[in-house]
């Protein structure tokens, strides 16, 4: 039996490919144990199948991540689990929709057991300011919204006083919120400030009445307003345009500035940039508020029915009812939360500490004449230690004033170089 020849050496300088190698060594050992040679088993010692080296692994993308990326999803549950709070107060009087609209906007019923005042009690009726708290949840999130209704408001014969209600409950609640700030345990601070007023403006007159105005003059730098025409179904399209129009004239007569809309960032979508020009272009919001449940067309909708048909709330054809809600809770309740923080509070807060320093620099000085009075009239009660302060202090106030008039003499001297100087260019 002859031998068989041991298969032909691979060239190195080709490397075979992964499959063609591992081919060719399984046939280079098949062979070699058919024969008998021990030739044939030296040449496959001798030649191994090449294999190419394997490729170095890419570099793993996580050792790129280092964790921070999740700070908003902690900050969204630490959020929903404390739950939300929000104040809303509704400004307006009697007749014209508040109580409907906030329970149509928050589908609850926070005003089950009201009585409306006879004629007889409106003609002494006071503005009073009721707080009503319900808690809404949605999908595991928890609102607590507190509402601030102000009945009597607009209702007596003599209304000039009406805003003097609001205005004082708006600052006692900053008030409030000042002293537990600076209070050594401000870990449970509870927050009651207005965040938003709802100021309801009746669709029967022909703009702003000087009562509107008199309110929103002294509110607009306390809190955010939002402007409501109430049972705009009473006006119709042209009508509800050409009240627009005159309200936001008057507000700018008067130099009044409303809650002004945050501008879009560039990165946002078309639709929702879109959204927010419509939103801004809707105010005075011009709503329709109701309770009531009708089938229409075989759908069930929210609307008021009358004799000629029916008035669908949540048809923006009809009323702004939902670009209200949509403004008020879907889109600006947090941008609504973070103006009153930045803005409105930190200037009754600027306010608080000026008045506070002046306090304590007009005490500062009565007690300081006290006791130079008291020195004057008891040298001898006074010990050695007052009367050294004492002199000290006149020795510092010596120097300034030796210091004030340096200066004015080096100023006075600088002024005649510049003259003399100035009378030789011109020689």
């Amino acid at each position: 039996m002859k031998h068989q020849p041991p298969p032909p050496p691979l060239p190195l300088s080709q490397p075979p490919t992964m499959g063609a190698t591992a081919a060719g060594g399984v046939a280079s050992v098949i062979s070699t144990m058919n024969g008998s040679s021990s030739s044939g088993i030296e040449a496959v010692k001798c030649r191994p199948p090449i294999y190419p080296k394997p490729k170095t692994p890419s570099f793993d993308k996580d050792r790129d991540y280092i964790g921070f990326a999740t700070l908003p999803e902690q900050v969204h549950r630490k959020s929903v689990k404390r739950g939300f709070e929000f104040t809303l107060m509704v400004v307006g009087e009697s007749g014209l929709g508040k109580s409907t609209l906030i329970n149509s906007l928050f589908l609850g019923d926070l005003y089950k057991n009201r009585q409306m005042p006879n004629v007889e009690e409106r003609i002494e009726k006071t503005t009073k300011v009721e707080k009503k708290t319900m808690d809404i949840e949605e999908r595991g999130v928890r609102l607590r919204l507190t509402v601030v209704d102000t009945p009597g408001f607009g209702d007596a014969i003599n209304c000039e006083d009406s805003w003097r209600v609001c205005t004082q409950y708006i600052d006692e609640q900053f008030r409030q919120y000042f002293t537990d700030e600076s209070g050594l345990n401000r870990r449970n601070i509870q927050d009651n400030r207005v965040h938003c007023c709802l100021y309801f403006v009746p669709p029967w007159g022909h703009s702003l009445r000087q009562m509107d105005l008199d309110l929103i003059r002294r509110l607009h730098r306390k809190v955010n307003i939002v402007l409501v025409i109430g049972k705009a179904d009473c006006l119709n399209k042209q009508e509800v345009r050409k009240l627009k129009e005159r309200i936001l004239q008057d507000l700018e007569d008067n130099h009044i500035q409303l809650y002004q809309f945050p501008e879009c960032d560039s990165d946002e979508d078309d639709d929702f940039k879109q959204q927010d020009r419509e939103l801004k272009a809707s105010i005075p919001f011009a709503v329709v508020g109701s309770n009531t449940i009708l089938e229409v067309a075989g759908k069930k909708v929210r609307g008021r029915q009358y004799p000629w048909g029916v008035v669908n709330v949540e048809d923006p054809e009809h009323s702004d009812f939902i670009k209200l809600r949509t403004f008020l809770i879907s889109t600006h309740m947090q941008d609504l939360k973070d103006t009153t923080q930045d803005v409105h509070y930190e200037n009754f807060r600027a306010q608080c500490i000026s008045q506070i320093s002046q306090h304590a620099l007009r005490e500062r000085g009565k007690l300081k004449r006290d006791s130079i009075s008291s020195t004057n009239g008891f040298d001898a009660a006074i010990s050695e230690t007052d009367r050294l302060l004492l002199q000290k202090d006149e020795e510092i106030r010596r120097m300034q004033d030796m210091l004030t008039q340096m200066q004015e003499k080096l100023k006075q001297t600088h002024l005649m170089e510049m003259k003399k100087n100035d009378s030789v260019i011109d020689v």
